[in-house]
This record gives C-alpha cells, sequence and structure tokens, in this order.
C-alpha cells in the first residue's frame, strides 16, 4: 500500500485545472471572473496538489507522537493566517469583516450582540429551537471573550472588529482540532497509511481552512460531529463504556440537535447501522447491546419532543422542498431557468463530487467563485473516494468501514434530495470523510489506476465547461 500521495496524479491535477480554466477564458471570455478570483483559485489548486505530495512523502517516516503534533501546529498555524488575511481581505472589498452576500452571518454576529445587551433568553427566545446553538455559543464569546462593551446607559459602545477576529482565532483552534481527530478516526478505520494521508490532506484542503475565516457554524458543526464519530469509535473498539466514555458523544449529539437537525439524525442512525452490521472483530453482541440502549436512551430524550417534529418534517417534506427550491431558482432575478429540471435523481449519481467550480462570472456568486479552486479539489478527490468505495464492495469489506461509511453515505443522499445538493457549504459535514475514503483509494492506487484516473481527467476539462455553459445559458448570457 502506497504511503504517499505520488506526483503522477497531483501534476496531472494541477495540468488539468489549468487546461479547464484556459479553455474557459477562451470559450467564455465576455465573462471573466475578476483577478483576484483567479489568483484564489490557483493558489486553493497549485497549493493543495503541490503540498498534498510533498507533506504525506515527507511526513511518513514521523512517529505517530511527532506526527500528530506537526499536524495540529501545522494545521492551526495555516487556519489562524488565513483568518487574520481574510479578516482584512473581505474588509477591503467588501466593506466588511464578512464575506460576499452574507446575510446568515451578519445575522448571527447581530443576534451575538442583542445577547451582550439583552440576555440569552430575550435574543433566543423567537429563534427555533434547532438553530439555537450557534447564536447561542457565539453569544457567549462574545460576553465573556469578546470584550464588547456596554456605555453607561447599557447600549452597545465601540467597534467589534476584535470580537469578530476572537470569534474566528477560535474556529481556527476548533479546525485544527478537528484534524486531529480525523486522524485519530481515520488511522482506527483504515490504517496508518492511509490515516496520515487523509490527516494531510484535511490540513491543506482549502474549503476546510476558507469556512475559519466566515461567520457561520459550518466548522463548529463539523467539530462536534467528528468528535462525536471518533468517541464512538474509540469506545467501540476499545470495549469501554464507562461516564467518562459514555458522557462525551452523548453531549455531542445533543449540541448537535440545537446547530443542525438532520445531521443530529445522520450521525445517530450511523451509529445504529454500525450497531446491526460491524463485524465481530470489531463490536461483540455485548458492546451491541450496550451501545444500543446507549443510543436508543438519547433517542427517546428527542422522541415526542420539537427537535424529532422537525426530524420527521425535515425528511417528509424533501421532494417538495427541492422542487420548491428548483423552481424559485429558475425564476429569480439572475437566476438558472435551466435548474428547474434538475432533482435528486440528477444529484445522487454525482454526490461525491458535486459541485463544480464557477468560473465564470455569472450574478450574485461571488463566494462560489472565491472557493472554485477548492471545489475542483474535491471534483479530483471524488475520483479516489469512488475508487476505494469499489475496492471495499469488491473484497466485500464494507463492515470494517461502516461507522464512517453509514455516515458520509447518509449525509451526502439526504443533502442529495435536499434544496441545497448543489451549495457547497452544505457538503461541508461530509468533506473530511471524502478525503479520507480518498486518502483510503490513494493508499491502493496501481499503475492501471493510472489509465482510469487520465480518463476521468479528460472528462473533467469538459464538465468544468459544460457547467460553466450551462451557468450562463440558463441565464440567457451564453
Amino acid at each position: 500500500m502506497l504511503n504517499y500521495f505520488p506526483k503522477f496524479f497531483t501534476e496531472k491535477a494541477i495540468y488539468i485545472y489549468f487546461a479547464s480554466l484556459l479553455a474557459c477564458i477562451v470559450i467564455f471570455f465576455k465573462h471573466t471572473m475578476g483577478w483576484y478570483f483567479y489568483l484564489f483559485g490557483i493558489a486553493e489548486v497549485f497549493l493543495f496538489f503541490h503540498f498534498a505530495n510533498v507533506l504525506t512523502k515527507k511526513w511518513s517516516g514521523y512517529s505517530d507522537k511527532f506526527f500528530s503534533k506537526k499536524l495540529f501546529n501545522t494545521a492551526l498555524v495555516i487556519r489562524i493566517c488565513y483568518v487574520i488575511f481574510s479578516y482584512f481581505f473581505y474588509k477591503i472589498v467588501t466593506g466588511q469583516p464578512f464575506e460576499f452576500i452574507s446575510m446568515d452571518a451578519i445575522g448571527y454576529h447581530g443576534t451575538a450582540l442583542g445577547i451582550v445587551q439583552n440576555g440569552f433568553t430575550h435574543e433566543l427566545k423567537y429563534i427555533d429551537s434547532s438553530d439555537q446553538g450557534y447564536p447561542a455559543y457565539l453569544g457567549f464569546i462574545y460576553k465573556y471573550l469578546g470584550f464588547v462593551k456596554l456605555d453607561e446607559t447599557g447600549v452597545l459602545s465601540g467597534s467589534y472588529g476584535h470580537t469578530v477576529m476572537i470569534a474566528r482565532l477560535i474556529k481556527a483552534l476548533l479546525g485544527a482540532y478537528t484534524v486531529l481527530l480525523m486522524y485519530r478516526l481515520g488511522s482506527r478505520t483504515f490504517g496508518e497509511n492511509a490515516g496520515r494521508i487523509g490527516a494531510i490532506l484535511c490540513m491543506i484542503f482549502p474549503n476546510l481552512i476558507f469556512y475559519c475565516g466566515l461567520h457561520v457554524k459550518e466548522v463548529e458543526m463539523l467539530f462536534i460531529a467528528v468528535f462525536f464519530l471518533e468517541r464512538v469509535d474509540a469506545m467501540l473498539r476499545l470495549g469501554k463504556y464507562t461516564v467518562m466514555t459514555i458522557a462525551p458523544p452523548v453531549l455531542a449529539i445533543i449540541a448537535m440537535f440545537f446547530l443542525r437537525v438532520p445531521l443530529g439524525a445522520v450521525l445517530l442512525l450511523s451509529v445504529i447501522t454500525a450497531i446491526l452490521f460491524s463485524s465481530k472483530r470489531v463490536v461483540n453482541w455485548k458492546q451491541k447491546i450496550i451501545v444500543g440502549v446507549w443510543t436508543l436512551a438519547v433517542l427517546a430524550y428527542f422522541i415526542g419532543g420539537k427537535v424529532m417534529m422537525d426530524v420527521e418534517q425535515t425528511w417528509e417534506g424533501r421532494n417538495d422542498a427541492q422542487t420548491s427550491s428548483m423552481q424559485w431558482r429558475a425564476i429569480r432575478k439572475g437566476g438558472n431557468k435551466f435548474v428547474k429540471n434538475l432533482s435528486g435523481a440528477v444529484f445522487a449519481p454525482m454526490i461525491f463530487a458535486i459541485p463544480f467550480p464557477t468560473v465564470i462570472n455569472t450574478p450574485s456568486q461571488d463566494n462560489q467563485r472565491l472557493i472554485h479552486g477548492g471545489n475542483f479539489d474535491k471534483n479530483i478527490m471524488a475520483f479516489f473516494t469512488m475508487f476505494s468505495l469499489f475496492m471495499i464492495i469488491k473484497r466485500k469489506e464494507w463492515r470494517k468501514y461502516i461507522l464512517v461509511g453509514s455516515y458520509m453515505i447518509g449525509y451526502l443522499m439526504v443533502i442529495a434530495f435536499s434544496p441545497f445538493a448543489q451549495s457547497e457549504r452544505f457538503h461541508y459535514p461530509a468533506l473530511p470523510f471524502i478525503l479520507m475514503f480518498a486518502a483510503y483509494g490513494i493508499s491502493l492506487c496501481t499503475d492501471k489506476t493510472k489509465k482510469y484516473f487520465n480518463i476521468y481527467s479528460i472528462l473533467m476539462i469538459f464538465i468544468v465547461i459544460g457547467w460553466s455553459w450551462f451557468k450562463l445559458a440558463g441565464r440567457g448570457m451564453a
């Protein structure tokens, strides 16, 4: 098995990106992007694939302890540097320290300031329980760590730039620790070689860095999801069931239900799936009964409550919600008339790869253009993810990977049949697991694999061009 990401694949990916970009510039010259979008994309693709090769090879000989320390420290430094850079970048291009079209971010920021001024109860009482978690968390940071000041009349005073920065530096810390947790989880699940490759991919993947500089809840949500699965996996493999081992995942899953209900439901279902189908060598019947009772107890806490109603409504309304969303996106100002024909049946087969990169100038999609290189990276890594799943099924070894596999596939299927199938932000909770499966696929690569990767790479050029035409033609701009 390979213990590094071969240069053949990383160099080919870089060449394919530049070929795709150049083709779109020539074909859709009237709709080229602003210069800094190209710089972001080039950095996101070149730096990711270059260091994916260099670091996986250089760090393969490190001891476990040194590798973990190096991984966390490097991940933290990268994220802190990006948080500082993105803060000033957004201040320059948008006039405020928030991303383009930042309604959610500004809304969370305003609620957090309201908590400082009026208290938690006053600000949260009109917010749905399944969305109270992040505003409350952000309000806590603002109130106790962010040094937001009130004047003598109790009114907010001064600027809040330093407060925003503190919140994002905490995101950088959580993001770095998430990478370390993925290393532990990936190594136990796929072996040390794949675990190290996957951890390095997570450490340098642009999208996982990008969200540390935003004021939305994705970083915290992913941290909780990974923490939950890592702790459950450790508990099942070690067979230790004490208050100290059971309490952390229980608290994590409860917190998740106050951040995003469908994600909490998928996490619980992945545990149930692991209990039912894990190999007896990994989880024996005694362990299955103990963890099964624990999972049912957590479910019982929510059954009959508002959170369970939210899960039920989300599931029952998935088809109507997707159809309505696609119709609205087709008729809105600047919308794409072609999307009304899209559905879960279209998205599901492509779910590991989408969204495709936006490399042309379409209305109100600055955020998509800024992260287009990261989306291209994901498109390429999807090849290795699908290759790993093919090999796992071919070898009939799927039971070994049932916990992380059921979470990844389960969540992606929920997204595929939701209104957010093409939204990069909503793919974020599955991204490190896609990378971890991709790392396992990389470790299994042979010379024969190169032939299929070459075909996939050429196909990617046509996909990027076709996706660009789709976005323009659907808006009457082609």
